[in-house]
């Protein structure tokens, strides 16, 4: 009778367990894949806009000019913005995929005069963070800056460039 309720346990046991089932059972089913693309974003800088710190004198001790992204012009410490100055902020359209968010990075640059022995001048860039591409996929977006001044810069034209990168989130 022992053995029989053993041998019985291990029936029982070997019927409800499914890795010790017949060979050859076995089951298929489909998965489900999706995939999406969206639109290229693709970054233009707006024709003749410039981030422009405007016309001033350095002083012999310097300071910094400071251009909001709105656009608006304002000096510091030894430099004075001369008047009729006309201060501007950089400006920027993307276009891509409607609805989508996305990031914005902007680098520091460098002015220059352009003499044999040219003379610089440092700026940082201010925009914003992000932003929203609308319903038709478009978006607008300024940049401003600080350019700072040490003081002594000759008189003349400066030039320059900086970087600006537009990533989806």
């Amino acid at each position: 009778m022992k053995k029989f309720a053993i041998l019985s346990a291990v029936a029982v046991a070997a019927l409800a367990n499914p890795a010790l089932a017949a060979p050859g059972d076995s089951d298929t089913e489909l998965g489900a894949a999706t995939a999406e693309v969206v639109a290229p974003i693709t970054l233009t800088h707006t024709t003749g806009a410039t981030l422009d710190f405007g016309t001033f004198t350095t002083g012999d001790n310097g300071g910094t000019v400071v251009v909001t992204r709105a656009g608006n012009g304002s000096a510091t410490g030894d430099v004075t913005l001369v008047q009729g100055s006309v201060e501007a902020s950089d400006q920027f359209t993307v276009a891509g995929d409607p609805g989508r968010r996305f990031s914005i990075t902007t680098g520091a640059g460098q002015v220059s005069n352009g003499a044999a022995t040219p003379v610089t001048m440092d700026f940082t860039t201010d925009a914003r963070a992000n932003e929203t591409l609308d319903t038709a996929g478009d978006a607008a977006f300024s940049v401003g800056g600080t350019l700072t001044v040490i003081g002594g810069e000759p008189a003349g034209v400066y030039t320059g460039s900086y970087s600006v990168t537009v990533t989806y989130n």
